[in-house]
């Protein structure tokens, strides 16, 4: 038995049998995929951004925050060390600020020409217990190298998360290339706003895709500022909401 069935087997057991307890609505407890870091990227501004968002976060039920600065070559050329070095900052806020939250860095790396150097020296900030990493792909096309990466990843000890598959436009009418990606070792993880309609109803559909194909192995925010919570807080009354229930969620994993 592999080390994510071992993981996923652990969840089952652990906390859908008391499901009648969980009051709070994220009941995956832990979200993933965040830009909460002020000044890196295209995420919050300042740091009283950060707090409102860490707030409604945890007054969701979310118990972790591992907030993911985008890493890219030309546009966001973040650096592993700087990062890190950031965590001590977000932990303390959010006690300064009476929330119930473990907040870690990790980041959302662009599979661009710059990352093989990232992965050939180690110099990737990963979580959780199978070493993820979190990437994300181009918006015009999907690189030609995804399985040497993969590969390459899996020998290094890392397991990949590809972010918003839902997203890339490129795989909407080519659901075999995803199937391809999931089956081979990427796993997914579904921004939750997308089965919303946050970003347009191709992207919705496609987010509805996954839940049915049961693709899903993580959810995440994809948060960047305030503005995005009222959105994100529809999901809460869909039906989507309730088929969630029956994906195969790694996220209590990272608790």
């Amino acid at each position: 038995m592999d080390i994510l069935e071992t993981i996923r087997r652990v969840i089952a057991s652990r906390s859908f049998q008391h499901e009648e307890e969980v009051i709070d609505p994220c009941f995956w407890r832990v979200d993933m995929h965040s830009h909460l870091l002020p000044g890196v990227d295209d995420g919050v501004s300042n740091l009283e951004q950060t707090v409102a968002c860490l707030k409604q976060l945890a007054s969701w039920g979310i118990r972790k925050v591992i907030t993911t600065p985008h890493v890219s070559g030309d546009w966001y050329p973040n650096e592993s060390t700087q990062l890190k070095a950031s965590q001590a900052m977000l932990q303390a806020l959010a006690n300064e600020n009476g929330l119930d939250l473990q907040v870690e860095v990790a980041a959302e790396y662009l599979l661009d020409e710059f990352f093989p150097e990232l992965l050939n020296t180690d110099a990737l900030l990963t979580f959780g217990p199978a070493r993820y990493v979190l990437v994300e792909l181009g918006w015009a096309a999907a690189p030609l190298y995804l399985d040497d990466l993969l590969f390459r990843l899996r020998a290094k000890g890392y397991t990949p998360i590809l972010a918003h598959p839902e997203r890339y436009t490129y795989y909407h009418d080519n659901p075999s290339a995803l199937a391809h990606l999931h089956e081979n070792g990427y796993l997914f993880q579904l921004n939750w706003g997308s089965l919303t309609g946050r970003y347009g109803e191709r992207v919705q559909a496609q987010a509805r895709f996954l839940l049915k194909k049961g693709w899903v192995d993580f959810l995440g925010s994809d948060l960047h500022r305030p503005t995005d919570l009222k959105a994100l807080a529809t999901l809460f009354k869909m039906p989507e909401y309730e088929q969630l229930k029956s994906q195969p969620l790694l996220n209590e994993s990272l608790c």
